[in-house]
């Protein structure tokens, strides 16, 4: 396998979104049989951010990346690809992307979704590296967003995992020695079902019998998506540090996904990182999917607590399997 080493491509502004409206594990004891203290220990979720009724994906998106492009100090006309990771799209068409690009009214850009679930802004990111080390394109705003509230059976136990949320990161040009060092991406369609949506689509098209079955809720396996986290991340992360050169103490900040806390810990002690240098925001946000990295970048950056040469790992598993790490040195 080829080592998919990027060059010349770096984040240059930040930007996130959640909603108001906040749901407690003590409200969610109300509605379902679950407890709040066993959703805290177990997935290190506190709380999560609920859209309202007339708020979409894109409305979430389209508010992380106006932020990102002015965190950039660029205008919107800058701006020459929006990707949209997200797998709650505002509609089966168009695309998530095109409802961002014309409320930001960023006409200049292309604009196309991306479906790879948690593991979204991942693969979106090196996405716009490939356009930016081609010399295809000088500003790519990639934008992770979900709203899985929407999809969620709020009468069943499963509804603790997610929450809403938009972060958005502005890819653009660098030079030999900042930005991305490189990439390792993988999928396996053996796990496609183990975490699902099975109605809505073309294999079984939205019905009367698909409503009342409640098919158009994600379906997840906790079990097996634990089993696959703690196996498949530290290999992404142990094959992207070996394409680098770069040893794990070398590290700054790991920014995942938040699939769960218990998952993180398991994956910093196989790949003896502390786990004082694994960023967290699951306790406020819970799993925001394409969101979660994004969201915890910008908060990283906003805070300033990333310094100029500061090591990041990313590292994300999503349904598919999809999964996969990268390195930057931030600049």
């Amino acid at each position: 396998m080829m080592h998919q080493i990027v060059k010349r491509a770096k984040i240059i502004g930040t930007g996130s979104y959640v909603p108001e409206n906040i749901y407690t594990n003590e409200y969610l004891e109300t509605i379902v049989d679950t407890n709040a203290d066993w959703i805290y220990e177990t997935l290190g979720i506190k709380e999560r951010r609920i859209t309202g009724k007339d708020e979409a994906t894109s409305d979430l998106a389209w508010k992380a990346g106006q932020e990102a492009i002015e965190d950039a100090r660029l205008n919107v006309k800058d701006i020459d690809l929006i990707i949209v990771a997200t797998a709650t799209p505002d509609r089966l068409a168009p695309s998530t992307a095109c409802f961002v690009q014309d409320k930001l009214k960023a006409y200049n850009a292309v604009a196309f979704d991306l479906s790879a679930v948690c593991s979204g802004f991942l693969f979106s990111m090196s996405v716009a590296a490939q356009y930016i080390a081609s010399g295809v394109y000088q500003n790519v705003l990639v934008i992770g967003a979900d709203t899985f509230s929407k999809i969620t059976d709020w009468e069943k136990r499963s509804c603790v995992f997610f929450g809403d949320g938009a972060g958005a990161a502005v890819v653009s040009q660098a030079n030999i020695n900042e930005g991305f060092l490189a990439y390792r991406l993988y999928s396996d369609g053996s796990g496609k079902y183990n975490f699902t949506v099975p109605a809505g689509g073309s294999e079984m098209p939205s019905s009367l019998d698909t409503v009342n079955k409640g098919l158009h809720y994600f379906q997840m396996k906790g079990r097996e998506v634990y089993n696959t986290g703690t196996r498949v991340l530290p290999k992404a992360i142990n094959q992207v540090l070996r394409d680098t050169g770069i040893d794990i103490n070398e590290i700054d900040f790991m920014i995942p996904h938040q699939p769960s806390i218990s998952i993180l810990k398991k994956t910093a002690e196989l790949i003896g990182l502390p786990f004082e240098k694994v960023m967290t925001n699951m306790d406020r946000y819970a799993n925001t999917s394409g969101g979660t990295i994004p969201i915890l970048l910008d908060e990283l950056n906003k805070s300033k607590r990333l310094k100029k040469d500061d090591l990041i790992l990313f590292a994300a598993v999503g349904s598919g399997w999809t999964y996969g790490a990268s390195i930057i040195k931030w600049s």
